[in-house]
This record gives C-alpha cells, structure tokens and sequence, in this order.
C-alpha cells in the first residue's frame, strides 16, 4: 500500500495493528478524516450516510468505514462509494471496537490525515456537528469530545441506567483522574489531533486496546499530557423502544467498570519516561 506517510520507520514499526483488509481506498481529497467503526448496523449506517451526504460532509473531509466484520449485506462497496465514502477497510483480526480504531487511525495516519473524527455508526450522533469537531482541530485544540450533557446539547431517550452511569460514575472518575472536566466519556463521537494518536507517551496501538479500553484511556491520558481538550454540544438520540449498542449484558458493564479503573489508575499508560505530565 502507498502510503503519504511522514512516521518514522522504527517508530511506525513498534505499532501494534491488528490485520485488516483494504476493501477500497480512493485516495486522500482533504486534511481530516471521519472514521466510522461499524459491525451489522444495516440501515442505521445507511441513513447515517445519507445524512452526511445531505450536509455535504464530503466537502470537508474524508470518510472511512472499518467494519468488524459486518454479515448483514450493509456495506455493499458500491453503494458506499456512491454515499461519498473514499475507503472501506474490513478487521481481519482479533478485537472489538478498539481494535477496529486501531487500523483506522493507523490507516489515516499512515495516509497523512492531520486528524480524526470518529462517529459511531449506529445513526445515533448528528452529523451536523462534525464540522465543528474539525473547526475545534484547525484552531488547536487536540481532543474534542462530543457532549449530549452540556448547554446546547440534546439527549434524547437515553436509557437512564446509562444516564446514571456516565454522569455520577464515568465522567466524575475521569475528571477526577485526568484533571479535565468532562460530561459524556462514554461517547465514541470525538475527535483527536494526528499528534495525539503519534504521541509516543500516549502509544495508542497497543494490544491492550482490544474492546472499549481506547475510549476511557485517551479521555485519561491526553488532558493529563497537558494537551487542549475541549467538549462540544452535540444531539445523540436513542431510537424508542430500541437499543442500538454492543453493550447490553451485566458482563459487558462490568467490563466497562474494569476498563474505567484501569484507565483512571494509569495502568494502561505506556512504561517510559513521560515529560511534562501533570502530577498525579
């Protein structure tokens, strides 16, 4: 695969990346990428699509699709490629979703994106705010977080298990741990800086992100960096009666509680001599 790729060769070496298929790839048209994780979400990532096209996302930045292995006939190629998608890559390897996000952003990075914004595929984010997510990149900041909780921001049929969870359990521990005040961790509608993702303290491909463990981790460890964060108002609706998400068992929210220890005890850090970190 050509590459316009500026990493260095050791460095881009020590990356752990699951493997992964390039179904499509039409070329770089922008600076910035949207990265859309998706697996089985049938008509969900289609009208996610067809909205974008509606708001001419296309005309700002490129749009990648990594599927964990999709067998609901969702993402025929051509079609994808007709909804404004410039690349469509397909997991191979083992992992969840932060598997999944490790071989979009190492493909991104590879491609020579300046940043990433990543909306789930589910169709519950509004895509309207993606621009501004990249307007927040151009002006400095380095991780921009979507937010349903903050003034100008919608939540919409949210479960109220999850509700309770993420604003008295998940975003207080975060805060508390990293040192920025965040309202919505849970969220994969976000954005980072190429230099977040390339950042050696941070090393985001690792093996160790294998599931859901990429969310909490860089919501810990880039504001502990010193690196600009920031949340923006955004609309997440839940359709009625319907829960679109992986996570719906008492295991997998336990696992979740495991990952959000784990991020907020910096056990996931990477083992080197960081510079310039806030002291815990």
């Amino acid at each position: 695969m050509n590459t316009t790729s500026k990493i260095p060769p050791e460095i881009r070496a020590t990356w752990q990346v699951p493997s992964f298929e390039i179904s499509f790839w039409l070329g770089r048209q922008h600076s910035w990428c949207i990265v859309i994780p998706v697996i089985n979400e049938g008509e969900r990532i289609k009208n996610l699509l067809a909205r974008m096209e509606v708001l001419k996302i296309d005309n700002t930045a490129d749009t990648i699709i990594v599927d964990g292995g999709s067998k609901d006939g969702s993402l025929e190629p051509s079609d994808l490629q007709k909804a404004g998608v410039r690349s469509l890559l397909v997991k191979t390897g083992p992992g969840k979703l932060s598997a999944q996000l490790r071989c979009a952003y190492a493909f991104a990075l590879d491609q020579g994106y300046e940043g990433v914004v990543t909306i789930d595929g589910n169709d519950k984010d509004d895509p309207e705010a993606i621009p501004r997510f990249i307007a927040a990149l151009e002006r400095g900041v380095d991780f921009v977080q979507a937010s349903r909780f903050i003034a100008g921001g919608v939540a919409e049929n949210t479960p109220k298990s999850r509700e309770f969870a993420i604003r008295v359990i998940h975003a207080p521990m975060l805060t508390l741990a990293s040192g920025f005040k965040w309202t919505d961790t849970t969220q994969g509608f976000r954005a980072y800086n190429s230099k977040v993702l390339l950042d050696p303290n941070i090393a985001p491909f690792r093996n160790v992100f294998a599931t859901y463990e990429l969310l909490a981790y860089l919501s810990y460890r880039v504001p502990k960096l010193g690196y600009t964060c920031a949340e923006l108002p955004t609309i997440r609706k839940y359709p009625k009666g319907e829960m679109p998400t992986k996570i719906n068992s008492i295991r997998g929210s336990l696992s979740l509680m495991k990952i959000l220890f784990n991020s907020c005890l910096g056990l996931y850090n990477q083992r080197i001599v960081i510079k310039n970190e806030k002291p815990i």
